[in-house]
């Protein structure tokens, strides 16, 4: 937690200031129990101002292969990080982020799986809707607007709790859930993108 707290001091001192960042919308995220925070995937800058944004630590999925990078290995446990094998079901991870939300974590997740080369919001994966409908958590959707081009305004949108009482009683499908979080995520940046 020590690296974490101040991982995220030195980047918040760093990128506040050169993304101009502005952060809406921060009594959205609930103060205690676990969440499931959902982000879209702009840059690979998304993980890190998610970060200093977020009023709570966030533990973030990351690809496997960045476990592998020399000075990565040993830094990315102590930022709250944990491994995803891409392109497969990964019951470890799948697991780790059920647990991490039942002892009342922030687990954060870019639904697209990987970052939009456009810059548009692309189609999400089921796993977030898995994580939606298996656990207790609250789902915040989080829309991050802007191109990371210095002293260029750069915002990060915290929406409120998606409801997914109805979903869950009508037994929706992953994927299914999963639609409904991008389509919040896309209302947040249609609202907020001037």
């Amino acid at each position: 937690m020590m690296l974490y707290s101040f991982a995220k001091t030195v980047v918040k001192s760093i990128f506040k200031p050169l993304y101009r960042i502005e952060v809406i919308g921060r009594e959205n995220f609930p103060s205690t129990g676990g969440v499931l925070l959902c982000s879209n995937h702009i840059s690979n800058l998304d993980p890190p101002v998610v970060g200093i944004t977020c009023p709570r630590p966030v533990c973030f999925m990351a690809k496997e292969e960045l476990f592998n990078a020399p000075i990565l290995k040993s830094l990315l446990p102590g930022l709250k990080a944990f491994p995803v094998k891409r392109g497969m079901s990964d019951r470890g991870a799948l697991r780790t982020g059920l647990a991490l939300l039942k002892d009342g974590e922030v687990l954060g997740l870019f639904p697209e799986g990987t970052r939009s080369k456009t810059g548009q919001l692309g189609k999400g994966m089921a796993g977030a809707g898995f994580f939606a409908l298996r656990s207790e958590a609250a789902v915040v959707p989080c829309a991050v607007i802007g191109s990371y081009i210095p002293l260029r305004k750069t915002k990060v949108v915290y929406g409120k709790p998606i409801d997914f009482t109805k979903l869950k009683e009508e037994k929706v499908s992953a994927e299914e859930a999963t639609e409904k979080i991008m389509d919040e995520i896309r209302k947040l940046i249609e609202t907020h993108q001037r």
